[in-house]
């Protein structure tokens, strides 16, 4: 397939017109209605430093029904001791700053380049950006950061200062996106901990056609209220949504 070059046309090129490893287009800007429209057509931006702008589309896509979510026994363990406080769109700069530091599994570097946080925290400004955090009294301890479009979440980053802090984040929201009829949680690309989670691959194909419907669902302005607590299950009971049964 073809490498397209994005104009200043706010447009972008189908995305199951990606190459084989994802990659779509390249150019453009960061702006709020680009990325929004990218996200709304199943394409997000990664890129380095060194890089010029890439968006991306890949198949498989990594998602995680947030029904799936699943709850290892050891963070059942950390949940029922109630370590951490769980709360929304507190300290999104705070997090995403977090998410962008290096860690030692990844030594050369971050994707979450300066251009990337200001552009995210401007979607934050305009409430379509959202952190959940992980908080121990007046410490944030971990916490994860993306997009809410519809009923579609689009995961972006979590980070860890204490262990398990980003993980009782994600179950958390999961938890209350699947009380909410969320169909998904977006997570891009395929990762260990997050298949251990409960996330899967599924085609780009039925991602963009689950994008199709849930994209343009009315949520109530109150999920995203700052502040508000999020209270995780060890054991969650949710039955699994329509999408889930089609995969």
């Amino acid at each position: 397939m073809p490498l397209f070059r994005l104009s200043e046309r706010m447009e972008f090129p189908p995305a199951w017109l990606a190459r084989s490893d994802g990659l779509l287009c390249i150019g453009g800007d960061l702006c709020a209605k680009r990325l929004v429209l990218a996200y709304r057509n199943g394409i997000f931006p990664w890129f380095s430093n060194s890089e010029p702008i890439l968006w991306w589309s890949p198949d498989p896509r990594l998602v995680l029904y947030p029904s799936k979510i699943k709850v290892s026994k050891s963070l059942k363990k950390t949940i029922r001791k109630a370590c951490f406080s769980i709360r929304i769109n507190t300290a999104f700069e705070q997090t995403i700053a977090a998410c962008s530091q290096p860690r030692q599994d990844k030594p050369q570097g971050t994707w979450l380049v300066d251009e990337m946080i200001d552009a995210y925290i401007t979607l934050h400004q305009m409430g379509i950006a959202h952190s959940v955090e992980a908080w121990q009294g007046d410490r944030l301890a971990g916490g994860l950061y993306g997009v809410s479009l519809g009923k579609t979440f689009f995961g972006e980053s979590m980070f860890s200062l204490v262990p398990n802090a980003s993980k009782v984040a994600l179950v958390a929201l999961a938890q209350e996106l699947h009380s909410r009829r969320f169909h998904m949680i977006d997570c891009q690309v395929t990762s260990g901990h997050l298949l251990r989670m409960g996330a899967q691959e599924i085609t780009r194909d039925l991602f963009l056609d689950i994008l199709d419907h849930s994209v343009d669902e009315p949520v109530p302005d109150s999920l995203w209220r700052a502040g508000r607590h999020l209270f995780p299950h060890c054991n969650p009971k949710a039955s699994p949504s329509s999408f889930a049964h089609a995969v």
